[in-house]
C-alpha cells in the first residue's frame, strides 16, 4: 500500500445497503487511520456536440454523489476527519470497472459492499462474491444492509 495508508473502497448508489457499507467503511477508516473512497458508476451520456450539457451532468451527478456521502455519514461518531474521496465511473458494466478500478492501485484495503436486506444482494455482491471472490488483490467486505448504527458500530 502506497504509504501504508489503507483505502477502503465503497461502491455507492440510492440504496439503503449503500449507506451503511459506506458508514461501515468510515468507522473502520477511523478506526485504523485509513481513507475511504466513494464509487458511482454512471451511464455514459451521448452528447459529441453538446460538450457543455455534458460537462453539467458530470458536476450534477458529482454533487449528487457528495449529498449521499454527507447524508450517510451526517454525524457518524468518530468520523469526523473521514473526508472522502469520489470517483465516478462512467459507461460500461460495473463490475467490471471496479475489477480495473483496483486492478490500478495498490493502495486498495477492502471492497465495501452493502448486501440488500432481503432478496437478491444486488450485482456487485453477487459478482465479487462469485466466480471474482478470489481473484481481487485485496479482501472484499460484504455489510448487510440491515444493520442498525448501533450494530454497525459494535461491529466495526
Amino acid at each position: 500500500m502506497a504509504g501504508g495508508t489503507r483505502t477502503y473502497l465503497v461502491v455507492i448508489d440510492d440504496s439503503k445497503e449503500a449507506r451503511v457499507a459506506l458508514r461501515f467503511a468510515a468507522r473502520r477508516a477511523a478506526k485504523t487511520g485509513g481513507d475511504v473512497e466513494v464509487v458511482a458508476v454512471t451511464e455514459a451520456q451521448d452528447f459529441v456536440q453538446w460538450g457543455g450539457v455534458e460537462a453539467a451532468i458530470k458536476e450534477e451527478q458529482q454533487l449528487r454523489i457528495e449529498a449521499r456521502v454527507a447524508e450517510a455519514l451526517g454525524e457518524l461518531p468518530g468520523a469526523e476527519g473521514i473526508k472522502p474521496q469520489s470517483i465516478i465511473l462512467q459507461a460500461g458494466e460495473p463490475a467490471a470497472l471496479v475489477r480495473e478500478l483496483i486492478a490500478s492501485r495498490d493502495d486498495i484495503a477492502a471492497l465495501v459492499l452493502g448486501a440488500a436486506a432481503s432478496g437478491d444482494p444486488g450485482p456487485l455482491v453477487t459478482a465479487f462474491s462469485g466466480s471474482d471472490a478470489g481473484k481481487l488483490p485485496c479482501p472484499v467486505m460484504i455489510i448487510p444492509g440491515g444493520l442498525s448504527d448501533e450494530r454497525l458500530e459494535a461491529l466495526s
